[in-house]
Order: C-alpha cells, then sequence, then structure tokens
C-alpha cells in the first residue's frame, strides 16, 4: 500500500495480515471441537444477506447486512455463521 494513497484491497501482504487478524473474531470456528455438523450448510457465504468485499479480502470476507443477525453491519468470514442465517435461493456461496 502506497503511503498516503488510496488502498485498492489489492495489496496481498496487507490482505493476509487483515485476515489473520480478523480470523481471532470468528463466532463458529470450522476448527473447534463444538462445531456442529449442520453447521457446515449454514456458513455466512451461503447467506443471502452477505455481501462479498471488493479486492483481495472479498475472496473470503464480506459484510452481513440480516436486521436480525447480531453480525449485522459487520464483517464477517465466508465459513462462519449464526442462528439468522437464510440459505440463497440460488444456492451459490461467496
Amino acid at each position: 500500500m502506497t503511503p498516503g494513497g488510496s488502498w485498492t484491497g489489492d495489496d496481498r501482504e496487507f490482505g493476509g495480515e487483515v485476515h489473520a487478524r480478523w480470523l481471532t473474531m470468528l463466532h463458529r470456528s470450522t476448527a473447534d471441537p463444538g462445531y456442529r455438523d449442520e453447521w457446515y450448510d449454514e456458513q455466512c457465504g451461503g447467506c443471502r444477506f452477505w455481501l462479498a468485499l471488493s479486492g483481495e479480502p472479498g475472496l473470503d470476507w464480506g459484510a452481513c447486512t440480516h436486521a436480525r443477525s447480531p453480525f449485522d453491519g459487520r464483517v464477517r468470514f465466508e465459513h462462519d455463521g449464526c442462528d439468522a442465517f437464510a440459505v440463497r435461493e440460488d444456492g451459490s456461496f461467496g
């Protein structure tokens, strides 16, 4: 990223740092021994209220726009999830 310049989201090193830092804030980690099998089908990336970010972070991250979710207005990892999940009608992910 150029000092003082606009960030376009395409800086891989910075994107990697963001990814690592944000992973510490997951609600449901697939690595957690308590992760339930049904949650694999209810991940943020498959929710109709999940909007992908642009640039490098957008490959894995998006914003929750579900008014009933405790994560509304927050950036979420595509494999995270919550109880307000709503499946996309077209079955797409990410």
